[in-house]
């Protein structure tokens, strides 16, 4: 199989380290809790695989072809994300809230009140559902991730083999790095969590990621 490796590793790489809207999800989930870290990038990875079954037998390319499909992907996309970030935001200023009414009637400094309850500290089968559900929905809903599968691997593909076969392995390639990446993230992620447990700091992260969100899934909406 003839493949051109090196430029793709390059470009799968610099593709990850980017931040954008998996890269939010993962990083938000893996603070919340480890566990919902790691299913959030495998649901993100997950929907990864569904693009490049999709380019696989033409459906991306409908999509990219049709200006009404393309569109109306990417703006159900935005209104997910502005959907995690308006929940972010509520959850923050109600953490907020809670922890005023807990200062009022004990009289104690808000940074020792510990971790706030979150939907992170629920069952385990939850939060693993949770984060899976978050990762895979912000990747199939990105119709940026479709196009990747039709316009750049295609460009690293060689002669001398099938294009079909090679598209594959660069797209499982492309998942098997996106998982290690992820997951070196999430360790990484997990040493803020110490940090984030003070309520005052988590509740600036939830409000700066709850933004973040929004106005990425704006901006997503505003280029369609």
């Amino acid at each position: 199989m003839s493949v051109d490796l090196v430029g793709f590793l390059g470009v799968v790489l610099v593709a990850y380290v980017v931040p954008g809207p998996d890269f939010l999800v993962v990083l938000r989930s893996a603070t919340e809790h480890p566990a919902k870290g790691r299913a959030a990038a495998l649901g993100a990875q997950t929907g990864l695989c569904m693009h490049m079954l999709a380019a696989a037998v033409g459906l991306s390319l409908i999509a990219a072809r049709s200006p009404v499909v393309y569109d109306a992907i990417k703006l159900l996309g935005a209104a997910y994300l502005v959907h995690l970030g308006i929940r972010a935001v509520l959850a923050a200023r109600r953490a907020a809230r809670e922890r005023r009414a807990g200062q009022d009637t004990t009289g104690g400094p808000g940074d020792d009140a510990g971790p706030p309850a979150s939907a992170a500290d629920g069952p385990a089968r939850g939060r693993w559902r949770s984060g899976f559900t978050q990762g895979l929905l912000t990747n199939v809903l990105n119709p940026k991730a479709a196009l990747f599968f039709l316009s750049i691997l295609p460009q690293f593909v060689r002669g001398g083999g099938s294009p079909t076969r090679q598209i594959f392995f660069l797209g499982i390639l492309d998942v098997l790095i996106g998982v290690a990446y992820w997951f070196v993230l999430v360790a990484v992620a997990v040493r803020l969590r110490t940090l984030l447990a003070r309520p005052k700091i988590r509740h600036r992260w939830e409000l700066t990621t709850g933004w973040l969100f929004i106005a990425i899934g704006i901006g997503v909406a505003a280029a369609s």
